[in-house]
């Protein structure tokens, strides 16, 4: 079994608040510490009152502190929402507090509709064509400075903190290859270009003081429960937030529904297999079948794991199943 990590979107279930959906957070970190986990990785998104992730930084901060060992990061920080120096002083910060633990997903996306990217920014100088040139700067900040450098990231300068690029498209494969740093693609809501990222990036890494060779993590849903059955009505929750979503109604995560993807339309059911085809729903036995078909097809070299569940006893139960499936593995 390859390594595992998890992503957490910081689900605010329907029936509940932020406050709780970041106590869960927090609780559902120390498990996956405890349980062997790789990494927790948090995603920035804006005006999304089922995410509860959007001061991403904050929230890397706090689950670090309640941890000990995971690494803790974020997949990602949408770059093109913030000036380079700030994040270089927010994740130098970040890494002073905990050594060695803290991770930089760098996306490319602004994680919000236009209207909210306008409102984070004050003005429209933040531009996704500058992407490159934004992580190439961040990239410097995190550099030791030198003797005539009149702006320096205090915290930040001299940490090398670690930058992965994240994609979605071939875009951030081109991008991770130039520039030698490991590539995580979004294939748990958006497989479509995995394939053909996957050859770019393999195809054209340039080894760099980095990373010698390419590494490749892939995001992968995961809904484990003791049957298929109870796995498949745990997964109608994120359908349902994705139909909602692409709906023009996004909301809180929602509760399970028996029978719901039967009820879809054809339309609603090819969009939701669409996105959400890189997936493993149902008991450990069939979830390791499953991933292991998915493993052996990308040669992907970490997964990282999200379980939109809308109960947080289900959701630690369905990592706890996972991390069995590899111990056993091992």
């Amino acid at each position: 079994m390859i390594p595992l990590s998890i992503l957490d979107l910081a689900p605010v279930p329907e029936g509940s608040d932020v406050s709780q959906s970041l106590a869960n957070t927090l609780d559902l970190a120390r498990h996956a510490e405890r349980l062997g986990y790789k990494r927790f990785w948090l995603a920035e998104h804006h005006n999304m009152p089922g995410i509860a992730s959007a001061a991403t930084s904050v929230v890397i901060g706090a689950v670090a502190a309640a941890t000990k060992t995971i690494r803790v990061g974020a997949g990602g920080v949408m770059l093109p929402n913030h000036a380079p120096l700030v994040i270089a002083e927010q994740f130098g910060t970040l890494n002073a507090l905990h050594p060695g633990r803290i991770d930089l997903g760098l996306g490319r996306a602004p994680g919000s509709d236009q209207a909210t990217a306008r409102a984070l920014r004050r003005t429209l100088q933040g531009d996704v064509d500058a992407f490159p040139q934004d992580v190439m700067e961040l990239m410097q900040w995190f550099a030791p400075a030198t003797p005539d450098q009149r702006i320096i990231a205090n915290p930040g300068e001299g940490q090398a903190v670690p930058i992965w690029i994240l994609g979605s498209s071939t875009y951030g494969a081109q991008l991770a290859a130039h520039l030698g740093l490991p590539y995580a693609f979004a294939s748990h809501f958006a497989p479509g270009d995995m394939m053909r990222a996957l050859d770019v990036y393999r195809q054209t890494f340039r080894p760099s003081a980095y990373l010698d060779k390419p590494y490749a993590m892939l995001g992968y849903n995961v809904f484990a429960a003791e049957t298929d059955e109870a796995a498949r009505l745990l997964f109608t929750s994120v359908q349902q937030a994705f139909v909602n979503l692409r709906s023009g109604r996004p909301g809180k995560l929602p509760a399970p529904v028996e029978g719901y993807y039967e009820r879809l339309d054809s339309a609603a059911r090819g969009m939701i297999d669409a996105a959400l085809a890189c997936s493993a729903v149902g008991s450990p036995e069939t979830v390791r079948a499953q991933m292991d078909a998915f493993i052996a097809r990308t040669g992907a070299d970490e997964l990282m794991v999200t379980s939109q569940i809308w109960d947080p006893a289900a959701r630690v139960r369905s990592i706890e199943l996972l991390a069995e499936l590899a111990r056993q593995a091992t």
